[in-house]
């Protein structure tokens, strides 16, 4: 093994680095170091008990010397040649990561190959040289050429960490192009152990991220299916199904049912099933899984977290105080238990829910106590927004715009959202034409900015400019074609204005078919069904959309639909229900003012 020397040279300290244990990462290979078959760490050797005598003769300490200076003065280049010449002559392998190591710094790519190459040549048997020769194939999108140091990789990993090593790999090759081909080397890198006992489950899985990467959700279910069939218990091929899970694979869903069956399910997992639920508007059979966990594994903060937001957005004001308070007492408890000095966000986010519970019930002072726990820095534009909020129920507008317009803007993302929130502020407080006109000024300066335009539509509709309204609705629509809540806007005013009614339900229609069980989206089409004579189809459909996600405004559709059909005392029933969730939203007690009704 090579000694470090230091030398004074012309006047400076020179640091010769012939033993390379500590050698940074290469800034072109991703860095993976609990990866044993894909990390880009240095290779540690074992303490020598014994001093070992250099081959350092006269002539390779001055090309070592020329080399590491040359390298240092910004020619890495030419100190990489040097470098790599004393390896071979030397046959020493951390010399070779060094000249590997001084390639990449010069952003070299086929050199850095070239040496790395040389190095598993030299030492066939070294995880750390076919590992850099892998990372560096990646790195230069040459994946073709990736599937024997990946086959070696594997096969060169210690037989306890290869399951490890094989779920790692789809992060190596996470930012390839080609991801199709990428997946199919993959694939074939694992033949031999998706069939193996002992790796199936891990290889199963990574084929699946592979093929869910590349844009195969059917293959990737598929490999899930395969795992969780190896191995019902298995946590990878539950997690792979989580991400594949949507309307059209229903499988996958009942993949992770089977899971969460088995007598001791992972809290996390459930969690994860939870959030899905959310994200497919199931907001009530996502509460019931949160209550799972809270039940099974009380300590567990993010769920008490998640529960609370649900339960605020459900109006269930004391239920999501409760759990709120739950999660702050966990999340401070572990704070302290860790004695960490950095603002928690979860806590953040608590405290913003709390203090919004609090301004719903006009309790402002409570409201701005909570705000004043927040630390968070991150968080002082939503912490601020809430402050302005509380303000502006108070009848004080001008200072909580003031309030938000002073906020500081670190990036023009800060500033985008200091102007949503605002509007956001104007709308709650039903200043609809300084909001209107706050969006238009944003829209003319960013005119591809499709979230600003969908509000601005919004705002148009509230002022009754109808016409302007669909004009920004078909621009949200052209700018973004997968912009569901644009069709379901335009569906949806056309459907209540009475015009247009096929094309309505064409556009309602559309927006299913990106979230095939959003109740917003299912009480449009109850509504233009109802607008076309159907009501015992619009009946089934409100009815489902009500109790999937049980709202104001979708009781007012619902009970009038009733109201037409003769069941009066369950419309009375479905409106009380409605006020009671939210007694001022503005579509119920319009419906229920015209239809001159006392409840």
């Amino acid at each position: 093994m090579w000694k470090i020397i230091a030398l004074v040279f012309w006047g400076s300290v020179v640091a010769m680095p012939f033993a390379i244990a500590q050698t940074s990462a290469p800034s072109l290979i991703p860095a993976n170091p609990a990866n044993p078959v894909l990390s880009a760490t240095a290779p540690t050797s074992p303490l020598v008990s014994t001093p070992v005598n250099s081959a350092l003769d006269a002539e390779l300490f001055y090309r070592l010397l020329v080399g590491e200076i040359t390298a240092r003065d910004g020619d890495a280049g030419a100190g990489y040649a040097l470098i790599l010449d004393s390896a071979r002559k030397t046959n020493d392998a951390l010399l070779y990561q060094r000249a590997t190591d001084l390639a990449l710094q010069s952003r070299a790519g086929d050199a850095a190959l070239q040496a790395a190459a040389a190095w598993k040549q030299a030492f066939p048997n070294s995880s750390d040289a076919n590992r850099y020769v892998l990372q560096i194939l990646i790195a230069l999108n040459r994946i073709n050429d990736t599937l024997d140091p990946l086959k070696k990789g594997l096969a060169l990993a210690p037989f306890a960490e290869r399951s490890v090593a094989i779920s790692a790999v789809p992060r190596a090759f996470a930012r390839v192009g080609d991801k199709k081909l990428a997946a199919a080397v993959v694939e074939e890198a694992l033949a031999t152990y998706v069939i193996n006992a002992d790796t199936s489950v891990a290889a199963w899985t990574t084929v699946g991220r592979m093929r869910l990467a590349s844009g195969d959700a059917p293959g990737a279910l598929e490999a899930a299916r395969k795992g969780a069939g190896i191995d019902a218990l298995a946590e990878g091929p539950i997690l792979l199904a989580l991400e594949v899970m949507s309307p059209k694979f229903a499988d996958a869903e009942r993949l992770v049912k089977n899971y969460l069956a088995s007598l001791k399910p992972m809290a996390e997992i459930r969690m994860s099933y939870a959030r899905a639920l959310i994200d497919d508007q199931r907001l009530a059979e996502a509460a019931a899984q949160l209550k799972v966990v809270n039940n099974d594994k009380p300590e567990f903060a993010p769920a008490w977290l998640v529960l609370g937001s649900l339960q605020l957005q459900e109006q269930q004001l004391a239920a999501a105080q409760a759990s709120l308070e739950r999660y702050v007492a966990l999340g401070s408890a572990a704070k302290e238990a860790a004695d960490a000095d950095e603002p928690d966000r979860g806590l953040a986010q608590a405290y913003l829910l709390l203090a919004q519970i609090a301004e719903k019930r006009k309790d402002f002072a409570a409201a701005e106590q909570w705000v004043n726990k927040i630390e968070d820095s991150g968080e002082m534009i939503q912490a601020q927004t809430r402050r302005a909020s509380i303000l502006a129920n108070q009848g004080k507008l001008v200072q909580a715009q003031q309030l938000i317009r002073g906020l500081p803007e670190r990036s023009p993302a800060d500033s985008r959202q200091k102007i949503l929130a605002e509007v956001a502020l104007l709308r709650d407080v039903r200043q609809y034409k300084l909001a209107y006109d706050l969006l238009a000024q944003t829209a003319l300066a960013n005119p591809q900015d499709s979230d600003v335009l969908y509000d601005q539509a919004m705002m148009a509709e509230k002022l009754d400019q109808l016409a302007d309204m669909e004009r920004l609705l078909r621009e949200v629509i052209a700018l973004k074609p997968d912009a569901y809540n644009a069709y379901n806007a335009l569906g949806y005013s056309l459907a209540d204005r009475k015009i247009r009614l096929p094309e309505a339900k064409e556009l309602i229609q559309k927006a299913l078919e990106f979230v095939p069980t959003d109740p917003f989206i299912r009480d449009s089409l109850g509504w233009v069904e109802f607008r076309l004579g159907n009501l015992t189809e619009a009946s089934q459909i409100l009815a489902d959309a009500f109790k999937a996600k049980p709202n104001a405004e979708i009781a007012a559709h619902y009970g009038e639909v009733l109201w037409a059909q003769g069941a009066r005392e369950k419309a009375l029933a479905i409106w009380r229900e409605g006020l009671l969730l939210e007694p001022d939203n503005e579509t119920l007690v319009e419906t229920i003012r015209r239809f001159k009704v006392k409840l």
